[in-house]
């Protein structure tokens, strides 16, 4: 079957050990792109049986100039750029993977409370300008907190939000979860107004669906410790980026660790992309992206893929 992948290199980063002979063997080799323009889809998916993507998007128009496409698979969880109605319409299978990057999302996670708990880039800083040589600097110019005794508040207790739970216990924090906005209300978790009211670090993990987004904003945010972390590696559309940035140059919130944006690449104007903003990390969507991750996906991908061609729905949202 004639297998495309139309961004190859979003996944692969240059790092020629990783390895995708598990999905040459299972269709028989495949077309590599390292990115695919808009304007060069058509042709190169037009006759095409299979399809793998990361982040190439296609929409309806694409799918129906392609008559012999059956199998989207994607290199991600996340089902966004694909438009999933004209996939059924069209009877194209389209298959995502899940869990593949689970343990380098909940460390990177961990690495931005801990950055910013411990304010490792100020400290950096004093270091390196000749502050600490010169003896101008006040030991105590950044606060740092023990996480001991401390709430983590968990939105989205999925794989995702329990791998980073998990690693709260060995910092002896007590955890906290809530019921996520449009689902029904479960036993033993609270709602979101009492997670922001009571967390000293708030760590999102759910989806962006019509129930969540912009599910905090400037309420939510108010409603928040002023001194609380506010953790984002699930999806940028979860936070008004406006009311967040406010938040922060007034100090009304302690710090935020953001790993997502609402449109990625950002756009000129987004909020978050000011280095004047205080006690604020954004990273660039790279939290899945461990090697071993990687790897990971493109082994999930190859499983898809045979599961599929045996008759099978592994890994099957269409």
């Amino acid at each position: 079957m004639r297998t495309v992948f139309l961004d190859y290199e979003t996944v692969r980063n240059g790092d020629d050990s990783l390895d995708p002979s598990a999905i040459d063997e299972a269709v028989g080799g495949v077309e590599y792109y390292d990115d695919s323009e808009d304007a060069q889809i058509a042709d190169r998916i037009g006759t095409a049986q299979i399809v793998l993507l990361n982040k190439v998007k296609l929409p309806r128009a694409h799918l129906f100039a392609a008559p012999d496409l059956k199998l989207i698979a994607l290199a991600a969880t996340g089902t966004d750029n694909i438009d999933l109605e004209a996939a059924k319409e069209r009877g194209i299978g389209v298959c995502n993977v899940r869990g593949y990057c689970t343990a380098s999302v909940a460390q990177h996670a961990w690495s931005l409370i801990l950055s910013l708990t411990q304010h490792l880039s100020g400290w950096q800083r004093l270091a390196i300008d000749g502050s600490w040589a010169r003896g101008e600097f006040n030991e105590l110019a950044y606060p740092i907190r023990e996480l001991a005794g401390r709430t983590l508040g968990i939105v989205g207790w999925g794989e995702l939000g329990r791998a980073v739970a998990k690693a709260a216990e060995a910092f002896g924090m007590r955890v906290i979860v809530c019921n996520r906005p449009g689902a029904a209300p479960v036993d033993g978790r609270v709602s979101l107004d009492e997670l922001l009211a009571t967390a000293d670090v708030v760590s999102l993990h759910c989806p962006s669906t019509p129930a969540t987004r912009g599910m905090i904003g400037a309420r939510e945010l108010a409603r928040m410790k002023p001194d609380a972390l506010l953790i984002n590696t699930a999806r940028g559309a979860l936070v008004d980026s406006a009311a967040l940035a406010r938040a922060l140059k007034e100090h009304r919130l302690g710090g935020a660790g953001i790993d997502v944006l609402p449109v990625e690449p950002p756009t000129e104007g987004e909020p978050l992309i000011d280095p004047s903003i205080p006690n604020l990390i954004v990273t660039p969507h790279i939290a899945w992206a461990a090697f071993e991750a990687r790897q990971r996906c493109l082994d999930e991908m190859a499983a898809n893929i045979r599961d599929f061609l045996d008759g099978g729905r592994r890994g099957r949202v269409v």
